[in-house]
This record gives structure tokens, C-alpha cells and sequence, in this order.
């Protein structure tokens, strides 16, 4: 039974934020979302950044009204950021949330990253489009 009955699925705060820190330490290795990553988090800052997305996880999962930011925003203002970029990093997002959750923690999770992630690559590819070629559709 879920603590909160407006949570999304069945997981602890714990959890996401064992998620969060696996995660990533694997971004950090990777060789191509690394230096993306990098370049905007200096390495004392990556407890401050892996908390306020714990915070976004948990206000998006169990509904904590814990974090206040625009995401999209933050993405948007990143030129380093491809829409290339969202399914290596889903990639190893699924690849975490399979090795740290149970099978249905991890699949509910993961469907609400891919929507999000879907989001942020939209968004991405609508604003940075030339401005003389017709909007994405898909």
C-alpha cells in the first residue's frame, strides 16, 4: 500500500534518491553526456544538483512539493544539450532504474522519464528550429 494515495507508483524517497546518486556517477563516466554535463556542474556542486533532482523525482512521483524550477527552461537555455542526446541518457536512465528497483518500480518510472524526456526533446526541437522551417510534428 502507498503511503501517499496520490503518489504514482510504489516507491520510497530512499529509493529515488539511490536512483539519483547511481545515476549519476554513471553520467559522469560517460564519454559523450559527461562533458555535457560537465561543463555546468563543477564537482563540488554534483551533491547540490543530485538533490535538487532527487527533490524534482520526488515532487513528480510522490507528489511532495519539493521542487521549484523549470527543467525545460534549464534545457532550453543549454545549447550543449541535443535532442541527440535524451535517449542515451533514458538509455542509461532505464539501464539504473533496472539494476536498483524492483520490475514494476522500475517500468512505472521509466515510462514517466521517456514522457518527459519526449517533452524536453519537443520542446528542444520546436525552439531551436530556424525560424523559416515548419514546426515539428512528432
Amino acid at each position: 500500500m502507498m503511503s501517499n494515495p496520490l503518489q504514482r507508483f510504489e516507491i520510497s524517497p530512499d529509493e529515488i534518491q539511490q536512483v539519483v546518486r547511481v545515476f549519476y556517477a554513471r553520467i559522469r563516466e560517460h564519454p559523450e553526456l559527461g562533458p555535457v554535463f560537465g561543463a555546468h556542474i563543477d564537482h563540488d556542486e554534483w551533491p547540490a544538483h543530485e538533490a535538487k533532482i532527487a527533490d524534482f523525482w520526488r515532487n513528480a512521483i510522490l507528489r511532495e512539493n519539493s521542487y521549484s524550477g523549470n527543467p525545460m527552461r534549464v534545457h532550453l537555455q543549454t545549447p550543449e544539450i541535443k535532442v541527440e542526446h535524451f535517449e542515451m541518457w533514458l538509455g542509461l536512465f532505464d539501464q539504473t532504474l533496472s539494476e536498483e528497483l524492483d520490475p514494476t518500480a522500475a517500468g512505472a518510472f521509466s515510462a514517466l522519464a521517456h514522457r518527459i524526456g519526449d517533452g524536453f526533446k519537443f520542446g528542444i526541437q520546436q525552439m531551436r528550429r530556424p525560424a523559416d522551417t515548419p514546426p515539428v510534428l512528432k
